[in-house]
């Protein structure tokens, strides 16, 4: 299949909003508690491209710090009423699938989707690689290093990690991102669908999160568009002492930074305040 048009990546940053159809979001905006949940999912997905959203990212699993995973046919009960429904909006925007489940994957890319967000980087579903490429999207290859025994919860802040090590942090994620990116390619997944994700949050202390986002740029030696998602995330909690509901101007900072830094998307909640805070970087750093 021949691929896909993509972003074009180096005019702007590009805004992905995210649609937890789940219960448990550890940013406590999960869907599963409306009674119409692919009803309410229609409904932010309609705001969210009204606010500027450029990607709605449509996920059923958690990936929260200690979240219980979801077989692959529960994932798809959640994500393809609402996925359907947002589809025959026809709305000015990429519908992106959260998942690293091929079956999950298959089932959504033919019901409409057009873009893969893979939280393991297609180390986790040897088959996922092959629907990508398939179906000639774009697919986000995150860095995740996560581990239960380095998990810490905190009722009020959320949970994260604590102990891990790096023997150099950026250098050891490039070296992981190249092992994604080589499966991605051997299974013939073009260049220009290929977005790295340094996976804020996943398996890194609030420490090794925050030097992250100040060296972003070094993932830029790897030659693809970079994707932060920092959004409302118990670094920000951590390091300002505050809960999920109010990090948002935490969250302003790092999407800023993250900008100045290199990012060329940025994965959010909330998509109204982060579309100005983008378009205000924009708008100094591209003149």
């Amino acid at each position: 299949m021949e691929a896909k048009s993509m972003l074009p990546f180096g005019t702007r940053t590009f805004v992905m909003g995210i649609i937890n159809l789940t219960p448990d979001s550890f940013s406590g905006d999960g869907l599963m508690k409306s009674s119409a949940m692919a009803e309410a999912a229609v409904q932010q997905a309609i705001r969210f491209t009204e606010q500027g959203a450029d990607i709605l990212d449509l996920g059923a699993e958690s990936t929260r710090p200690g979240a219980e995973t979801l077989d692959a046919s529960s994932e798809l009960e959640r994500l393809l009423p609402a996925l359907e429904r947002i589809v025959a909006l026809k709305l000015n925007t990429i519908i992106s699938i959260d998942t690293y489940k091929a079956s999950v994957a298959e089932a959504c890319l033919q019901a409409g989707a057009g873009m893969i967000n893979d939280i393991w980087g297609l180390k986790h579903d040897p088959q996922l690689a092959g629907v990508a490429a398939r179906h000639a999207v774009p697919v986000v290859l995150m860095h995740n290093r996560s581990h239960a025994k380095f998990l810490q919860k905190s009722e009020t802040l959320g949970g994260r990690y604590v102990g891990t090590t790096y023997q150099d942090l950026m250098n050891d994620i490039c070296s992981d991102l190249q092992e994604s990116i080589t499966i991605a390619k051997t299974a013939a997944i073009q260049d220009q669908n290929i977005i790295l994700d340094p996976g804020i949050g996943f398996g890194k202390t609030v420490e090794q999160n925050l030097s992250i986002i100040h060296h972003l740029g070094e993932l830029r030696r790897l030659g693809y568009p970079i994707l932060l998602g920092a959004s409302r995330k118990s670094f920000i909690g951590y390091t300002l002492d505050l809960p999920v509901e109010d990090r948002l101007e935490g969250t302003a900072a790092v999407v800023a930074l993250g900008i100045n830094n290199g990012a060329d998307i940025i994965r959010v909640h909330d998509v109204q305040a982060m579309v100005r805070v983008a378009r205000m970087c924009d708008a100094i750093l591209r003149n």
